[in-house]
Order: C-alpha cells, then structure tokens, then sequence
C-alpha cells in the first residue's frame, strides 16, 4: 500500500507543528533560552531567504561544517524551504577528505565553523567552487579568518537580517534534500543523494518505534552532521510535537547529569558510548532521571543489564539501518529487550532478505549471509551516490541494496545483526574509509605500498586501525610515530590508525588486488606498534 507522502517533506512538517503547537517549547541548544516552534521557524524562514536571495538555487548543493549548534538545523530547513541542498561535512575532514566533498558536490556557499577556516584555507586551491562561507558564533576579529585568496568569509548574522516571511516554495518528497557521505573501501567517500521522503521515513521509524509523542524530551549529543542526530532524534522529535535539548557534543562524564537536568525522557547512545558512561564512577543520583526509553546500538547483554540496573531505565530500542537505506529493520515497542537483535522488517515500508553474498540467493532461516535491502514506497530511499554512478550500480546488482553487513533472520523474523562483511572500519561511531586512509599513508615519502584494516585490540572490542606498510627499497625507515605525526594533520582524528606495522610484503591476488581477509584474519603480531601502549596522543586539531 502505498503512503499518502504529501507532508514528507520537513518544512512543511515544521510548518504543521507551528500551526498546532506554535507557542510551544520546543528546542534550546546547552543552558540557552528555549524557542518555542514559531520562533525555530521564524529562524528557518531567514536563513532560506537570505540564501534565495543571493541566488541559491533549487537543487543547489550548500555545504555546512558546524559543530552541533541551532544554526545548522536553521540552515538545513531554510535550505529546504528553497529547494536547495543541505550537505553536511564531518566536523573532523580535513585536507583530501575535505577536498574530496567540496569536489563532489561543487557547493558556491558554505556555513562554516571559525574553527575550520584554517583547514578551508589549506585546501582552497583544490576546492575551486566554493566562493563564500557564513561563519556563526560571535563577531568576527581580523585574527580569526586566515589569509584567502579567493574564497570570502562572512559572519552568519547578515542571512539572520533577512526577512522571517514564509517561503512558498513547491518542495516534495521526491526532491533531494540532502547530501551525506559514507565512508568507501575501494574509493573516495560516496555522496547519498537523500530525497525528503528518505529523510523523513527516518524520523517516523524512531517516532512510531518508540511511540514519541508531544510529552518527550529528548537529549541529542550525536553530531548533526550524521543520521544519528539530525533525522533519527531532531526530526523524530519534530514529527512527535514534542521537545528537545540540543548539546555540543557527547560528554560521558556529565552524560546522566544533563540528561536528568534538562528532563529528558529519550536519547540515544551509539556504539562505544555505551561503555564509556559505564565507566563513569557509579553515583546515588544515577537512577533519579526521567529517561523511558534509550535507543542503544549496537549492545551486548551484559551492557544492556548494566545500563537498566545503574540508570533504571526500563525499556531499550534497538535497530539496524544506514544513510542509504534508511531503517529497514527496528524492534517493534512491545517487543522483549534482546541485545544484539536489531528487531523484526518494518514491512510497511521495506523488503529485507538475508542472502548468499556470492550468489544473491535467499538462505534459509537461522543461516547467516549478507543482509540486502528494497523499498517498498518511491523516493524513501537513497536515489544513488552523487557523481559515481558506477558505484550506485554495484551496490544495486539484481535490483537489492546490498549491506555489505551480515546478520540471520530467526523463526520470528527477527534479525541479528552479526558483523560486516566488507571492508569499511567503524571506530567510535565513525564509518573510516580504508581508501582514503591508505591514499594519505601512501602520499609519505617513505611509503611504497599501504593497506589499512580494521582489528580488534580485545574480543568484543570495536574496530582499531591497523596499517600495514611496505616501504620503499631506498627510504629511511620511519618512526611509527613519525607515520603518525605526517597523518594527523591530513585525516580526521577518528582515521589515524592506531597500529602500525612494516612488512616486506602484502598479500594480493592474481590479479594485484590486496588481499585484506588475510591481513584482518592474521590480527596482531607480535611486530605490531601500537600507539596506546606508547602514549602518542593524536591531535584533534
């Protein structure tokens, strides 16, 4: 059964909450005053002016490296009140990473945190598009804006002059509305071309799965450059009619405090968060919070009971999805607290089927194979990889999204999310491309061959990066924290690898194709660098 999707489209979702809840709390961002859903669009509605006005067009691609901060949630609705297209950039790219975005999209304007300029200005002789970037946060000073040679820099506050009038604009689900990247394996990061349907079925899968209403507050500290924050949590909330509070950044040590001092009764943890709010020295206060639900992923059983016995949180949601394919698979409310069990098909709205990942063919209930996905409703889904339609049809073959994760499906239909089956690295809740990784190890004078895996450093711990060198006959060999040193500066903090070993040689195919099974399989030798064990500390700046 098709969807009635008319309202798919996030302006016009803001547009219905201001219609029944206008002069209703609903988002402050830290210990700021709360705006109420009339004024957060009031907010919208300028920034999509002052963009139409200097010529931002339909379907134009707007680049917006912000930390977490009410600007890029302004942005990215004025964008879309417009037409045009919000890509959202890691706050961690930097150098080829960041080049490689800019490239890809050719955005004219930015919005740009102060704190990236410098990185924006190494890279501005690649990035030949973009002309002029909005910088939020407080005046600009002649000491925070490097030497440019072509791109303008100008403060946030000149689109907040614009006028707050409402923006007739016939936007639909089937128009893209934003642009996210994802990290490859054997290429540059990919862009998804997200249509507004896409990225409203996001918001509906946590809402109706956690049976959000306008009651719920929900804590977001995911970066808004990801699904995580700006789908799965702020438009759900906004589907919901209900509130949230907006924070900077996740901070494990103050985590429970903030979530009990704003009142919330939703948030979500991701990946290692869940072990490093553990860690935190137990206190009496941690059960006293408002929290109904967490949407923890992935967790083990003694995880799960750890959480709900410290923070007596009484129910947990767990799922499976990604920036291509939305959320295919989440447990349904009702459904018991089984950690590693994503949860059952929303069939509603998608097709999913564990198969052979050499063949395509359907297996059996309880085997394990690759999990493939479909939809079932027009544009809400990913619409293929921005300029790399090679890629789209590869990931596409015999007309199935392929994962490249694996999981089973039980008697139930329930599915079990197991591992990945290709060679993304996902460290701290960051998918890392392997390809860049090595196009950066391989641009170090001393390095003839690189390869970048991903190893556990303990069982059931998450993905390290190891890489793997051979160096040139010549070179003086390098210090691995050397290697490290010509890295950091180049990669995002997330990507720098935290082992290091030389060989004479990596294994490859017939063909000259590295042979990465064998250098995961193999794990670490006894050669290996690691930098923890050294103390080296990468610089996240």
């Amino acid at each position: 059964m098709t969807a009635d999707k008319s309202g798919w489209v996030i302006g016009k979702v803001l547009d219905a909450q201001v219609a029944a809840r206008g002069d209703a709390r609903f988002i402050q961002f830290e210990d700021e005053p709360a705006l109420t859903f009339r004024e957060f669009d009031q907010h919208c509605n300028r920034v999509g002016n002052a963009f139409a006005a200097i010529g931002v067009g339909f379907d134009e691609p707007v680049a917006v490296m912000l930390n977490n901060r009410l600007e890029c949630l302004w942005t990215w609705i004025g964008l879309s009140r417009i037409g045009a297209v919000h890509v959202g950039i890691n706050t961690a790219y930097k150098g080829a990473f960041l080049t490689h975005v800019l490239t890809n999209t050719g955005a004219r304007y930015g919005v740009v945190e102060r704190e990236f300029l410098p990185w924006l200005a190494d890279i501005e002789e690649t990035a030949p598009d973009l002309a002029t970037v909005y910088v939020p946060g407080p005046p600009l000073s002649p000491d925070d804006v490097p030497s440019f040679q072509r791109i303008q820099v100008r403060h946030f506050d000149e689109l907040m002059d614009a006028p707050d009038t409402a923006i007739a604009g016939d936007i639909t689900y089937r128009d893209t509305g934003m642009i996210m990247f994802t990290s490859g394996t054997t290429g540059p990061s990919k862009g998804v071309l997200m249509p507004h349907g896409h990225l409203y079925l996001f918001g509906l899968g946590m809402q109706s799965h956690m049976r959000m209403t306008e009651d719920d507050r929900y804590y977001i500290c995911m970066p808004l450059f990801h699904a995580q924050g700006i789908l799965m949590q702020f438009c759900a909330i906004l589907i919901a009619g209900g509130s949230a509070v907006l924070a900077k950044q996740f901070r494990a040590t103050s985590w429970i405090d903030e979530v009990r001092h704003h009142e919330a009764t939703l948030t979500n943890l991701l990946g290692v968060m869940n072990d490093f709010v553990l860690r935190q020295p137990a206190k009496p206060s941690d059960k006293d919070n408002k929290l109904r639900m967490i949407s923890a992923v992935p967790v083990t059983e003694e995880t799960l009971a750890a959480l709900r016995e410290r923070f007596d949180v009484p129910k947990f949601n767990e799922l499976f999805g990604m920036t291509e394919c939305n959320l295919p698979i989440i447990r349904p409310y009702d459904a018991p607290d089984e950690a590693g069990c994503s949860g059952k098909v929303w069939d509603e709205h998608f097709e999913v089927i564990i198969a052979d990942p050499e063949t395509d063919d359907e297996l059996p209930v309880g085997e394990v194979g690759e999990i493939l996905i479909r939809p079932k409703q027009a544009y809400c889904f990913m619409q293929g990889y921005n300029g790399m339609e090679e890629r789209t049809v590869e990931t596409w073959r015999n007309l199935w999204f392929h994962s490249g994760d694996a999981g089973r499906m039980d008697e139930r239909g329930y599915v079990w999310y197991i591992d990945r089956i290709k060679d993304t690295i996902r460290r701290r809740g960051e998918n890392i491309s392997s390809y860049e990784v090595e196009a950066v190890l391989l641009e170090h004078p001393a390095v003839a061959e690189a390869a970048a895996v991903a190893v556990k450093a303990d069982e059931g711990g998450e993905d390290e990066v190891l890489a793997c060198l051979v160096l040139k006959p010549d070179a003086d060999p390098p210090a691995p924290d050397a290697v490290l040193d010509f890295c950091t500066p180049r990669m995002p903090y997330f990507a720098v690898p935290r082992y290091v070993e030389y060989l004479d040689d990596i294994p490859k195919t017939p063909s000259a194709k590295i042979q990465k099974n064998k250098l995961r399989d193999r794990g670490l030798s006894a050669a290996v660098w690691d930098r923890e064990a050294a103390g080296y500390k990468v610089k996240r700046t």
